[in-house]
């Protein structure tokens, strides 16, 4: 690792959730009955959205955070900001708190045997533009990632414009940029964007982007998503996923200029595919450590099983895999490195109901993986893929290493 610790900076979308516990068993329809007062217990309060859930999981893992949101001048919004600075004073310093305008909420509907609702309000989210990036606040900042822009209207509209002129900004400074994404609801504005197009606009600014397998599948083909979500029934779609898929969808984002490709599987890992050219690895940016060799990220495919857990929720896994990966790059690491400690730490993300109390210290994280932590099986059909039982990686057909 660099002898000075590496600097982040997270941006993006942020939110409080309001969790009412409800212990109500029975048929939903019965227990959200029109006219019923239903008795619920007390409500849980959380921050959510990536600048919480990567951001506070980076803080954790050691690394100087800066957390670069937007909230109103509300209850809300103040609830935010103390449960951030309940972790340390300093995550507030360059938080935006916007006059007259309403913070972003969730509530959160978990009845026990159901699948989770979200009722979202987005927001402060909704105005969040390259003008509340204040260039100061990227300050010696070695990597910065956004978060969420399909939850964000000004990102998404008029083919990207202002998501692309955040990044190139910051892009321009020599800063390493990640991009991680949401699947919006295809009945908005936002499932309704032309995503492709905004990617496209996108990508050449961007070094990392994290990706799920839903998510980028809805953005670079609806017919084939919604074939395949048809087929799969009630198992989950990424089931369906396949090696020659993962890396039609991976290459197809390379093509249109991101450097490294993650796209995040669920309970079947991480796969990784990054770009063989030698002047994209030139231009990777300052979280990309000086010891790092460009030969060992270059033109690579791998997928690095997840870690087995007892999982108790599922809120903010991928947060956290990011995290673990962006942690990853800063300590300076191999791309199998990164890949294992992304799936390592959001397996500790499972082991907790909430976003963040499950992720611990970079060295726990690291003295359990040395204790023998044993990985979960992949399902997916790999065909022509190898095992590296020293790395404990998948190795893809077009890894460099069966060049």
């Amino acid at each position: 690792m660099p002898d000075t610790p590496l600097i982040a900076a997270v941006a993006g979308h942020i939110c409080l959730d309001i969790i009412p516990a409800i212990s109500t068993r029975g048929g939903f329809e019965q227990a959200f009955a029109p006219g019923r007062l239903l008795e619920v217990g007390a409500a849980a309060l959380a921050t959510g959205g990536a600048v919480s859930n990567t951001g506070l999981a980076l803080h954790k893992l050691g690394i100087p955070t800066r957390l670069l949101g937007k909230v109103g001048d509300d209850v809300f919004g103040r609830a935010i900001l103390a449960i951030l600075e309940s972790y340390h004073p300093a995550l507030i310093d360059r938080m935006i708190v916007s006059r007259g305008e309403a913070s972003s909420y969730s509530v959160v509907i978990s009845p026990p045997q159901v699948d989770r609702i979200f009722l979202h309000y987005p927001g402060a989210n909704d105005t969040f533009g390259a003008a509340d990036i204040a260039l100061p606040d990227l300050d010696d900042v070695s990597l910065f990632h956004f978060g969420y822009p399909p939850l964000m209207r000004r990102l998404y509209a008029d083919g990207g414009i202002e998501l692309a002129a955040i990044l190139r900004t910051v892009k321009e400074r020599q800063i390493t940029t990640s991009l991680d994404m949401a699947r919006p609801d295809p009945q908005t504005d936002a499932g309704r964007a032309d995503w492709s197009t905004i990617l496209r606009r996108a990508l050449p600014y961007v070094d990392v982007f994290l990706p799920s397998f839903e998510e980028i599948l809805f953005m670079l083909d609806r017919d084939r998503f919604e074939a395949l979500k048809r087929a799969s029934g009630a198992d989950e779609l990424i089931l369906l996923a396949d090696g020659p898929l993962l890396r039609e969808l991976a290459d197809q984002l390379l093509s249109w200029g991101a450097g490294v490709v993650g796209i995040k599987l669920g309970d079947q890992g991480l796969y990784l595919r990054t770009s063989a050219s030698s002047g994209r690895w030139g231009d990777m940016g300052a979280g990309f450590a000086t010891d790092v060799a460009v030969e060992a990220w270059r033109g690579r495919e791998l997928l690095a099983p997840c870690f087995l857990v007892e999982m108790v929720g599922t809120t903010g896994a991928g947060d956290s895999t990011v995290a673990g990966f962006l942690a990853a790059l800063l300590h300076g690491m191999t791309p199998e490195e990164a890949l294992t400690h992304a799936v390592a730490v959001g397996a500790c993300n499972v082991e907790a109901a909430d976003a963040t109390s499950g992720v611990p210290s970079w060295n726990a994280v690291e003295k359990r993986m040395q204790a023998g932590w044993k990985r979960r099986p992949v399902t997916i059909s790999l065909t022509g893929w190898n095992w590296n039982a020293h790395q404990a990686v998948w190795v893809g057909t077009s890894d460099q290493s069966h060049r």
